[in-house]
């Protein structure tokens, strides 16, 4: 009796295990939210909406039409022409060069507050200026670069005073490699303000680990620091490309028409006098909605992995 009692019990879990799974309200996500929680993110949600989502449908719409508001491929066909090509080639240059370089000097500085033997009251004023400096852009920074290496800049003056003139030996402000540097500018502290917690989270214990095993602090940044750091770094360099891929006022305040990065090109197709063509900006807006969403995905894809490694 009490054998086939187990059995129609077994039988009738193993019919359980076995079922199919109970349906799941596709509204199950929301059922512990509050009222308040919903109030408090609709700012937010309207924000996105308004001044992220409704433009880039607008852009991607207007790409698609033409002069007399019929659907058309010409502006992205245009896309590929030598100019527009050119455009694109010089800002991809520009963002790779200004990213790298302040993936570099950001991490060593930040290498050297944080886990240096620098007062530590040096990096409250680091983070401090390094969180208002990531967002002085635009005329001001023009203006100030073009008032420091400019032809009659202050430190173009102070290296004539000892026989040595900037402009003679190549180098120009209005050129690519004037406004690599000055995008510099902002770079570097936003590279700072990122890589500041990954530095953080590299315990003190790995270093005294390394030591008594024998290594350098050398090799312990060779096999240990920078694979931990890697993640972080590729996803900064990422993150920075995009910074510096999108930027608009500053290289036009500095160079103007000089330098045909896209983002100049783009305001002349929306704005310009001779080179109106709406449809034709839109594509090339879409283009670097393109470009700058692949460098974010990258970021947001390695920096999720690289937090595994941190905790």
């Amino acid at each position: 009796m009490s054998s086939s009692t187990d059995t129609a019990n077994s039988g009738g879990a193993a019919s359980v295990q076995t079922g199919a799974a109970p349906l799941r309200s596709p509204f199950a996500m929301f059922s512990g939210m509050r009222w308040a929680d919903v109030v408090g993110v609709t700012p937010f949600l309207l924000f996105a909406l308004l001044f992220l989502v409704v433009p880039t449908f607008y852009l991607v719409v207007s790409a698609f039409i033409g002069h007399d508001g019929s659907f058309t491929f010409q502006n992205i066909i245009d896309l590929g022409t030598p100019t527009i090509i050119s455009s694109f080639w010089i800002s991809i240059r520009i963002s790779v060069a200004s990213a790298a370089l302040g993936v570099v000097f950001g991490l060593l500085i930040a290498l050297a507050v944080i886990r240096g033997r620098l007062p530590s009251s040096l990096r409250s004023t680091l983070m401090t200026f390094s969180g208002v400096a990531s967002n002085f852009a635009g005329i001001p920074l023009a203006f100030a670069f073009l008032a420091t290496l400019g032809r009659l800049g202050l430190i173009t003056a102070l290296f004539k005073l000892f026989g040595f003139d900037i402009y003679r030996a190549g180098f120009n402000i209005l050129s690519f490699w004037g406004l690599t540097i000055t995008y510099c500018y902002f770079q570097i502290p936003l590279m700072i303000l990122i890589i500041a917690p990954a530095i953080d989270g590299l315990r003190r214990e790995w270093t005294e680990a390394a030591a008594t095993l024998g290594a350098s602090t050398f090799q312990f940044w060779r096999y240990v620091g920078l694979p931990i750091l890697w993640p972080n770094l590729l996803g900064t360099l990422s993150l920075l490309f995009a910074n510096a891929f999108g930027a608009i006022a500053t290289a036009y305040a500095l160079t103007g028409s000089s330098l045909n990065i896209v983002p100049i090109v783009l305001y002349a197709q929306i704005r310009g006098d001779v080179l109106n063509n709406p449809g034709l900006g839109a594509a090339l807006a879409l283009g670097m909605i393109v470009i700058t969403a692949f460098a974010n995905i990258i970021y947001l894809v390695i920096r999720t992995r690289a937090e595994r490694w941190l905790k």
